[in-house]
């Protein structure tokens, strides 16, 4: 009887595909997680650099306060280009992330899911 079972959860493995452990250290999942991390670190950084910019450079430095469009200051414009950078990192982030789930469906696939 307990032959039976350990050969039906044989069996129940190989239908279910490859455990977690065996896509972990497979070459595709390591290079998905290598790309993804290229992408979401740098732009991650690059956005608090951006975002923090501003609130630091008008409460430490005059640089901002100057005119730079008739009564317009550059801190408006600074702060209108974080949402046209918002957008950006969003917009880029959709195209890139379909070559994420490309790939992520071919493991899932040589994978057994």
């Amino acid at each position: 009887m307990a032959a039976k079972a350990a050969k039906g959860a044989k069996a129940a493995k190989a239908a279910k595909g490859k455990s977690y452990n065996e896509v972990w250290h497979s070459a595709k999942f390591k290079t998905l997680i290598s790309r993804k991390k290229r992408f979401i670190i740098p732009s991650t950084v690059f956005f608090l650099l951006f975002y923090f910019a501003l609130p630091i450079m008008t409460s430490y430095s005059e640089v901002l306060n100057q005119p730079a469009i008739g009564p317009i200051s550059w801190a408006w414009l600074f702060a209108f280009a974080q949402f046209i950078m918002t957008w950006a990192l969003c917009i880029l982030y959709s195209r890139v992330a379909r070559r994420f789930d490309r790939l992520a469906d071919e493991i899932r696939r040589e994978m057994g899911a």
